[in-house]
């Protein structure tokens, strides 16, 4: 290992030298690589929103095992199913508890701008949490007063002042479905694709919201397993208890998590589209990094050629080669991670998503930014190997 080091601290660094030599096309190849990494952070970093936001809800949830209706397609589309089935499976050993929850998109008058927007409304039994949120079980007995809702302090929108009066402890009041309801409280999950907020309110609220939906039919059931007993194997039996039952499907905490992401990935043109644009990222790196070592290659094509009439074998050519595509690489990423984490920060300031920069992302991005570079120096080395001195001079 020392000697190879040692090798490499002798070895003269050509391929940064012949880089170096033309700074204006050094940059220009750089701010190409730049913008592909640039597009590839944009559409992960999008693309981790999309799946982020419409499931924070999900992970919020004081369940370890949750039951939807077999037709429903994302948290916003979750068709019903009767509430009887919660009664069932409190035969399933290792159930401790079953808990109806009722979920609707709906338009509601921004306070502050009496602007209408969509919000998420959720309704339960205030008497059993079913999130894990402080800042909603705390504050419970509010929610339980008619008409009274707590709002998501994190949507999207033009809310600082009515935030402000319900920090302050004074009522806020809009409307919903032509009913005037007051917003007691605030909690914290965030806007998402679906909707721009969402509500929290009881179970008996909810149903005054929505007159026309029965209290028997329910939206997701919310399971608790007692301690000692295994989720995924309560889960299995609940499958083989329910399994004659055709109005019910049976799926963990996490598995709830992966039936809203695989709807975005694949049944939405969303999730296709982020796929779609990572994919362009790389390809126009791809170009851009051809183009800069093809050139550079045919204006050292002489110099490749003597190279070889001295001796020199084919792999110290190549490795030139490769050398300036790593460097590339490496210098392009970092102005297209630094833009990137700026970009991120304006986003979410505007649209309140989750997009933040991690480093397993900027490790991905990096590592497809050196397997671009090495694809377009294998190319381009097509022509040093060509290279015969014989028809050089």
């Amino acid at each position: 290992m020392i000697g190879f080091i040692q090798q490499l601290q002798r070895r003269t660094p050509l391929g940064w030298l012949q880089l170096n030599r033309h700074k204006s096309r050094f940059l220009v190849a750089l701010s190409g690589i730049a913008f592909a990494d640039l597009l590839m952070f944009m559409q992960t970093g999008f693309q981790a929103a999309l799946y982020n936001s419409n499931t924070r809800l999900h992970r919020s949830l004081e369940a370890d095992i949750v039951l939807i209706n077999p037709q429903a397609r994302n948290i916003a589309n979750l068709s019903t199913f009767t509430r009887r089935r919660l009664f069932q499976t409190m035969d399933v050993p290792g159930v401790k508890s079953a808990e109806p929850m009722y979920i609707n998109t709906v338009s509601w008058k921004n306070p502050q701008t009496r602007k209408e927007t969509m919000v998420l409304v959720v309704g339960f039994n205030p008497d059993k949490p079913a999130f894990n949120l402080p800042e909603v079980n705390s504050q419970l007995d509010k929610i339980k007063l008619p008409d009274t809702v707590l709002f998501d302090r994190g949507s999207r929108g033009d809310y600082q002042q009515a935030i402000a009066q319900i920090e302050q402890g004074k009522a806020v009041t809009t409307e919903i479905e032509r009913r005037t309801i007051t917003v007691s409280g605030l909690f914290k999950i965030g806007a998402s694709f679906i909707a721009d907020g969402s509500l929290i309110t009881s179970d008996q609220n909810f149903l005054r919201l929505f007159a026309r939906r029965e209290p028997g039919s329910v939206n997701l059931g919310l399971i608790q397993v007692q301690p000692g007993y295994d989720p995924q194997q309560v889960a299995t039996a609940l499958q083989k208890h329910l399994a004659n039952e055709q109005d019910v499907k049976v799926l963990t905490k996490e598995e709830f998590v992966q039936f809203e992401e695989h709807y975005w990935q694949t049944n939405t043109a969303i999730g296709f589209i982020f796929s779609l644009g990572v994919s362009m990222g790389f390809i126009v790196g791809v170009i851009i990094v051809y183009q800069v070592l093809s050139t550079d290659v045919n204006a050292h094509m002489k110099e490749y050629a003597t190279f070889r009439a001295m001796g020199y074998q084919n792999r110290y050519l190549l490795s030139v080669v490769f050398e300036e595509a790593i460097i590339m690489a490496a210098l392009g990423f970092l102005p297209g991670f630094a833009i990137s984490t700026g970009l991120y920060a304006l986003t979410r300031s505007a649209t309140n998503l989750p997009l933040y920069m991690t480093l397993v992302r900027a490790l991905q991005v990096l590592i497809m930014t050196v397997i671009m570079c090495m694809i377009s120096g294998a190319i381009a080395t097509r022509k040093v190997l060509a290279a015969d001195p014989a028809d050089m001079f």
